[in-house]
């Protein structure tokens, strides 16, 4: 695929996630954001996620019918150009009238993701990165935190039902003995954005699927920060441990969780 396919793909990403927000923003401001489902334990779908599913996948069989789409709420296949989407990343967040989720869209093809969008409705953040070119937040460019060191680190340890809780509470306990601090804020897509512009240090999860992270892990290496191999081991379709942070820490936080810099099944 040439550039130009690329930037069409990316510009087009960046206006139906704007799009979708708008549609999320009108959900969250009236309220109706609580009729939320159970999909499983922990595990919700709301009115605007399938609201919001339908409208990008309209929007993107429209303008560009031979590629394939992966969603959270639609599943789909592995196309070699593949448009991989959580119309609501941070479902629990949203439906509590939280404003940290984000829609999330990435376009992956030929073996790595070109472009990665995540954006914020409610505080109107566009974090925007397009392999080769860098990442901008609204615009402006946007780098990694220059971390002193893991005591000046705050790391984002996603938390998955998929993984026994024993497993969190172990790397938990990893990361606070080591001497990191830590959060739980709840939307993989914007916890890796904001290590993408410097406000956490890390993000690291045991599993997560490819539609959580993919525009965020693109986010934070065109702003300087590295990532471990998400797609390793069939990771695009099935999912993998994410492990991302500043150049200071990577070395204590592959301790921490070592699996995740070679994929995990």
């Amino acid at each position: 695929m040439n550039s130009l396919d690329i930037a069409r793909r990316h510009a087009f990403a960046q206006e139906i996630a704007r799009d979708a927000g708008a549609i999320a923003r009108r959900y969250f401001h009236s309220g109706d954001a609580m009729g939320a489902m159970e999909k499983g334990a922990h595990d919700l779908v709301t009115q605007a996620d399938l609201d919001i599913d339908r409208f990008l996948i309209e929007r993107l069989r429209q303008e560009f019918p031979e590629d394939g789409i992966l969603t959270e709420e639609s599943g789909g296949d592995g196309a070699s150009r593949l448009w991989v989407i959580d119309p609501i990343d941070g479902t629990a967040n949203f439906a509590r009238r939280i404003p940290h989720f984000a829609v999330s869209i990435a376009f992956h093809t030929e073996g790595r993701t070109e472009s990665g969008v995540v954006y914020n409705p409610v505080l109107n953040e566009m974090f925007v990165a397009r392999r080769g070119f860098g990442a901008t937040c609204n615009g402006q460019p946007i780098r990694v935190r220059p971390t002193r060191g893991v005591t000046d680190a705050l790391v984002d340890a996603g938390y998955s039902s998929k993984r026994p809780l024993a497993d969190y509470v172990a790397l938990v306990g990893r990361l606070l003995e080591d001497g990191f601090a830590f959060v739980q804020n709840g939307s993989a897509a914007i916890g890796l954005a904001h290590v993408a512009c410097g406000r956490i240090d890390g993000y690291c999860e045991l599993f997560l699927h490819s539609w959580d992270v993919l525009a965020g892990l693109l986010l934070v290496e065109e702003a300087g920060g590295w990532v471990s191999d998400f797609t390793a081991r069939g990771g695009l379709l099935q999912g993998n441990a994410v492990l991302a942070g500043t150049p200071a820490i990577r070395q204590p936080l592959r301790r921490i969780l070592p699996m995740a810099g070679e994929g995990y099944p």
